[in-house]
């Protein structure tokens, strides 16, 4: 029987509750509402509020805009470039966006989702793939095919309209209606509810320097003919795949030495900032940062936010009771202004030592002074806030937001979320350096998440400056560290799905050596053999 079926009651009651169900968790996998179950199968209905949830939701409205677009302009080149603010940002690169174009597509899409149309999984062996392509006009899901880890291949078909998807999507058009499209720049954008509010669009929010350091980013791939994983795979077979360490960590060094020359010539700056969310690679771009300023003679002097903690009694706890270490009142924000107002001035501080089994701050002696050549560095999740260093006028501040922010697609549908990027180096970075499992890593990540968007991602446009701490080549090395991990994680675990999709993604990369990868590199961060001590 399927999911729809046996659990129609459950799943009209909770649309009477407003909640739009829109697949399930079966035995720990991620399953569409026509799945087949068993009645030993252990289901549970996810509506759009869940991680899972939406990004079937998200996967859906992208399918249905493809399809329209399809139908509108069928020689279209689409290109799903980024993730903005709740919404995707879309270009077309044989023709002019314009208001019609969008109002046509907008109709069309709505036509489709009125008319609540099937969406059915096709899967094919190789030989029905390699025929079916041989007739049809269409590459979609190609690279499928030369997939040698992948026994068939698979499609979504709507209405005679093939195209290819990675992971789970809605059974029908009906169930992802809220949506929009608008102009933007010179693309699109397809916009939809955000996890936290699912039945409503928010307000969205223009990120105007993360755009620009993403298309810096997608400019030079595209010069470099790689911005999709088929292209990567190519090159990586065809055995070049030492030329692209080679560019992508000449790419850094660029950059790094760029803003260290912004730095320099302002003679105002007294301290740089660094922030960026989880295993973004802040400690090696800092060591790195650190040497360029030395060439252009300022030596960086580093001061620990984290020896800044407040009195265990005075910590502020979260919902459930719980300490909160990571928010800004956890931070004693007056002392810490205090003792950078003294350094910037040339005085001279006892700098404290936080010791966290007792929870206090201790004076062992240790003091720190600033000559007229030496530059505060100063990394940690509140940087970008203000509030940190409210007492700090902002013309002595220099503030750098890092981020991994891939710009790497599977293909011109499918793009390669810049978390599940940051989650590989993390799930390698664990075991490797702390003994971690992938599992325990997964089960925190949400955790992480949670910090992060609270904050991090709301203060990334403060920043003078952003550093995209990609490389193209970084997964296809992660690959052979984080796939065993991953694999050890067995259905009995609620984290099992998250594993899963996470193994199959790992398998469309073609493995690099780490013979050629720089010892400055910020990769060598995760995977070890860094010439940086941490």
């Amino acid at each position: 029987m399927k999911v729809i079926e046996k659990y129609k009651d459950e799943i009209n009651k909770a649309k009477e509750e407003g909640k739009n169900i829109i697949a399930c968790m079966c035995n720990n996998e991620v399953r569409a509402l026509n799945y087949d179950i068993k009645d030993t199968d252990k289901v549970e209905l996810l509506d759009t509020s869940t991680k899972d949830g939406h990004r079937i939701y998200v996967r859906g409205i992208i399918y249905i805009m493809a399809k329209a677009l399809n139908k509108l302009y069928p020689k279209a080149l689409l290109s799903i470039n980024y993730h903005l603010s709740n919404s995707m940002y879309c270009q077309i690169d044989n023709m002019k966006v314009t208001e019609e174009f969008v109002q046509n597509l907008k109709k069309e899409m709505q036509d489709i989702i009125d008319k609540n149309l099937e969406i059915r999984k096709v899967v094919m062996t190789k030989e029905e793939a390699e025929e079916f392509y041989a007739h049809e006009k269409t590459l979609r899901g190609i690279a499928q095919v030369d997939n040698k880890q992948k026994e068939t291949v698979s499609l979504y078909y709507c209405e005679e309209y093939y195209n290819y998807f990675y992971g789970v999507m809605p059974i029908s058009t009906g169930y992802t209606k809220i949506y929009d499209v608008s102009n933007y720049r010179d693309g699109f954008l397809i916009r939809y509810p955000s996890q936290n509010k699912p039945y409503e669009l928010t307000e969205y929010k223009d990120n105007k320097k993360l755009l620009a350091t993403l298309e810096e980013y997608e400019d030079i791939h595209r010069v470099l003919n790689i911005h999709t994983l088929y292209k990567l795979n190519n090159e990586v077979k065809e055995g070049k795949a030492k030329d692209l360490i080679l560019l992508s960590e000449a790419l850094h060094e660029k950059k790094i030495a760029a803003i260290a020359d912004d730095v320099a010539k302002n003679k105002n700056v007294k301290m740089v900032l660094i922030a960026g969310p989880s295993s973004s690679g802040k400690t090696t771009f800092a060591k790195r940062l650190g040497i360029e300023l030395r060439l252009n003679g300022l030596k960086p002097v580093t001061i620990s936010v984290d020896n800044y903690f407040v009195e265990r009694q005075d910590t502020p706890r979260d919902e459930k009771g719980n300490y909160d270490f990571e928010r800004l009142e956890a931070i004693d924000l007056n002392l810490f202004n205090e003792h950078i107002k003294k350094l910037l001035k040339g005085e001279t501080i006892e700098v404290p030592t936080f010791d966290f089994k007792v929870g206090t701050k201790k004076y062992n002696g240790e003091t720190m002074h600033l000559s007229n050549d030496e530059i505060l560095v100063i990394e940690g999740i509140h940087c970008l806030n203000d509030k940190l260093t409210s007492a700090i006028p902002q013309e002595q501040k220099y503030k750098i937001y890092i981020s991994d922010l891939t710009v790497l697609n599977i293909d011109y549908c499918n793009r390669i979320s810049t978390t599940d990027t940051r989650l590989l180096r993390r799930i390698v970075r664990d075991n490797n350096f702390r003994g971690y499992s992938a599992l325990h890593t997964l089960r925190n990540w949400d955790s992480v998440n949670r910090g992060e968007d609270r904050n991090i991602f709301p203060f990334q446009e403060n920043c003078n400056v952003m550093f995209n701490s990609s490389l193209v080549y970084e997964i296809s090395v992660l690959k052979k560290h984080a796939l065993p991990l991953l694999e050890q994680i067995t259905n009995k675990e609620p984290e099992y799905s998250e594993a899963k999709r996470l193994v199959e993604f790992l398998k469309y990369f073609e493995d690099i050596d780490e013979e050629f990868i720089p010892r400055n590199s910020l990769l060598r961060e995760f995977i070890g053999g860094s010439i940086f001590d941490y």
